[in-house]
C-alpha cells in the first residue's frame, strides 16, 4: 500500500473527510474564544484553538474506532471503517490517537499553566468518552463534557482564570450535545438495542422527540444566563432566537422518527452552532 493510499485510510479514520464533528466541538469553543477575548480575540488564540480543536476530535475518532472495534463488525454502517475491516491495525490506530493528542498539547504551550493544567482533563475526556456506552445511561452527556472543555480553556487561555459564565458556557453544551447526539442515536437505535450499547435515545424511549427539545431549550436558557453574565447585548440574543428557530426546524425533521431526517437534523446542528456565533461575534462588532 502505497503512501497515499495510507494517508487516504487515516483521513478516513479520524473522519477528516466527515467534518460535522469538526465543527459542532469548534463552535462552542469559538463561543468562548470571542467572549473571552471581549470580541477581540489575538490571531494565535484562534489558531491555536481551531488546530487543537481538528486535532483533538481527530484523535477522538481513532479512540473510538478502537474502542467499538469488535461492536463496528456487526453495524452495517460502521463494519468498513479502515480499522474494522482490517485496513488499519489497531497499533496503528492508537499511536495515530497518541500523536494527534500530543501535537494538540504541543500548540498550547506558549499559553499560561492553568491552560497545560486543563489541557489533562480534556484529553482524558477525549479518550475515555467511547467506553462510556458500556455502562453510562446517557453517553451524551459526557460527549457535551468532553466536546465543551475547549471553553474553559479558551478564557484560561485569555484571561488567567475560568469565569462562572464559562461554567454556564460548558452546561448549555452538555445539553445541546445531549439534543443533537440524541438525533444520532435515533439513527442508530436498532443496532443499539441488538448490541447492548448505551444511548440516550434508548433512555428517552418513546420520550425521545420531547427530550430532545427540552434540551434544545435549556440549552437557549443557559446561553441567554451566559450571555448577561458576559455583557452581551441584543444582537446575541437575536442570534439565540435564530437558534431557536433552527431547533424547531429539528423537530419538523425528527417527529416521525424517520432514520434520514434525524440525521439530517444531527448534521443541521452546524447551524444551531453558527447562529450562536454570529450572535456572539456580531455583538462585539455592533460596539
Amino acid at each position: 500500500m502505497d503512501l497515499k493510499q495510507r494517508l487516504s485510510l487515516y483521513i478516513q479514520l479520524t473522519r477528516l473527510n466527515r467534518p460535522i464533528g469538526i465543527l459542532l466541538l469548534l463552535w462552542p469553543t469559538l463561543w468562548a474564544v470571542w467572549i473571552a477575548g471581549a470580541g477581540s480575540p489575538s490571531l494565535l488564540i484562534i489558531f491555536i484553538f481551531t488546530l487543537g480543536t481538528v486535532l483533538m476530535r481527530s484523535a477522538g475518532c481513532a479512540i473510538n474506532d478502537y474502542a467499538d472495534r469488535h461492536i463496528d463488525l456487526h453495524v452495517e454502517r460502521t463494519q468498513h471503517r479502515p480499522l474494522t475491516s482490517g485496513k488499519v491495525s489497531e497499533r496503528e490506530t492508537v499511536w495515530l490517537a497518541v500523536i494527534l493528542a500530543l501535537l494538540a498539547f504541543a500548540l498550547i504551550l506558549p499559553l499560561n499553566p492553568l491552560t497545560w493544567l486543563l489541557a489533562f482533563p480534556a484529553v482524558f475526556l477525549a479518550a475515555s468518552y467511547p467506553f462510556t456506552k458500556r455502562f453510562f445511561a446517557i453517553p451524551q452527556a459526557y460527549l457535551g463534557i468532553a466536546f465543551g472543555f475547549g471553553i474553559p480553556m479558551a478564557f484560561a487561555a485569555q484571561i488567567g482564570h475560568v469565569p462562572p459564565a464559562a461554567w454556564v458556557l460548558l452546561l448549555a453544551n452538555v445539553f445541546w450535545a445531549i439534543a443533537y447526539d440524541t438525533e444520532y442515536a435515533m439513527v442508530d437505535r436498532d443496532d443499539d438495542i441488538h448490541l447492548g450499547i448505551h444511548s440516550s435515545a434508548l433512555l428517552f424511549g418513546s420520550f425521545d422527540v420531547a427530550a430532545v427539545m427540552t434540551c434544545y431549550v435549556i440549552t437557549l436558557i443557559l446561553l441567554a444566563l451566559a450571555g448577561v453574565m458576559a455583557g452581551l447585548g441584543w444582537l446575541y440574543f437575536i442570534g439565540l432566537l435564530v437558534a431557536a428557530g433552527i431547533a424547531v426546524h429539528h423537530y419538523t425533521l425528527i417527529r416521525d422518527r424517520q432514520r434520514e431526517d434525524c440525521f439530517k437534523a444531527f448534521l443541521h446542528n452546524n447551524w444551531f452552532g453558527a447562529a450562536v456565533f454570529v450572535g456572539v461575534a456580531g455583538d462585539y462588532l455592533l460596539r
